[in-house]
């Protein structure tokens, strides 16, 4: 690959998460080679004019950023507890990164970002990390495979080993080969067909699809804040995943780093107002919607439409 060619970075968001992909943004940029360039693509649902503007602003001339609304119909995913991230709230952007694929048919590989983090790290070493065979690359979900009620989930509910259980925030896509394979079609054929029970839908599709073809990255590139362990000293990407947002909470590992980037993002006031904002009975409901999580996850295993029992009667779930 000749090395001026743009390397393609996918977020997805709603209005709601333009000041956190406004300091993803800022951090990436200001980590990024000058000697290569990139592109970010915000897929998007009903983004405020007002804010393309101030998100694109942050734009240089080795890293640019381009909003695309996504247009095409996902009339099939419904709000159903099911389909709800964190048993908390529903929001069709988190199931964009399954369709990059067939909307990006000139592109063969990318990266895939979640706005709830910061990058530490030149991103070209991730996009330039061999994908061989594999459908993706990403980190095991370390924050949550101590917790057995979770790894349990994952081995009896998704199918998966909770070793090899990783997390969807952070993705390298081999685009072309999840073309070949009919990624799109086979999710919409499971969603559809199937309506699985998940406690993380677009994360637990993608681990039950593509298990045995993924590619593990060393879990600096998406370190996340987990409690009762020292924080990573050098991490690539910090994800603050769940529940463990520094714009919500004090104390949250790796914090400084979010503040750090959120000065220079263009939505430092929005941002300090959000957390000064953030009430008790804000934290008290995230508190609820955690212990539901938790209860899903041992609820779900005991029913009957979970990917390893459909698995087991022989429908095809990985591809």
């Amino acid at each position: 690959m000749r090395k001026q060619e743009p390397i393609p970075i996918f977020f997805s968001v709603d209005d709601n998460y333009i000041p956190f992909l406004a300091v993803a943004l800022t951090s990436a940029i200001q980590n990024a080679s000058r000697e290569r360039r990139y592109q970010a693509i915000v897929l998007h649902q009903g983004v405020k004019e007002e804010n393309i503007r101030r998100v694109t602003a942050l734009a240089t001339e080795y890293f640019s950023v381009e909003f695309v609304p996504m247009e095409r119909s996902l009339g099939c995913i419904t709000d159903r507890i099911g389909n709800r991230l964190r048993a908390d709230y529903f929001t069709l952007t988190i199931y964009f990164r399954l369709f990059i694929p067939v909307m990006f048919p000139a592109c063969d590989k990318a990266i895939y970002l979640d706005s709830d983090i910061v990058v530490e790290d030149d991103l070209a070493k991730l996009y330039d990390l061999d994908l061989g065979d594999h459908f993706i690359a990403a980190a095991r979900d370390m924050s949550v495979v101590d917790v057995k009620i979770l790894g349990d989930y994952m081995e009896e509910a998704v199918g998966v080993p909770r070793e090899e259980y990783i997390n969807s925030g952070i993705l390298l896509m081999n685009l072309k080969k999840m073309r070949q394979a009919g990624m799109e079609e086979h999710f919409l054929s499971l969603l559809n067909t199937y309506h699985f029970d998940c406690i993380a839908p677009d994360q637990d599709y993608l681990n039950a699809m593509c298990s045995g073809k993924i590619r593990y990255l060393e879990s600096a590139w998406d370190a996340m804040p987990t409690e009762g362990k020292a924080p990573m000293e050098h991490p690539s990407i910090i994800h603050y995943n769940l529940f463990s947002k520094p714009w919500c909470y004090d104390g949250v590992q790796y914090e400084e780093a979010f503040w750090k980037y959120a000065r220079r993002s263009g939505f430092w006031e929005e941002l300090r107002a959000f957390k000064d904002g953030y009430s008790q009975e804000a934290k008290q409901e995230d508190s609820r919607h955690m212990d539901l999580l938790l209860r899903r996850a041992g609820e779900i295993p005991r029913g009957d439409t979970t990917f390893r029992k459909a698995a087991e009667r022989g429908v095809k779930i990985r591809l």
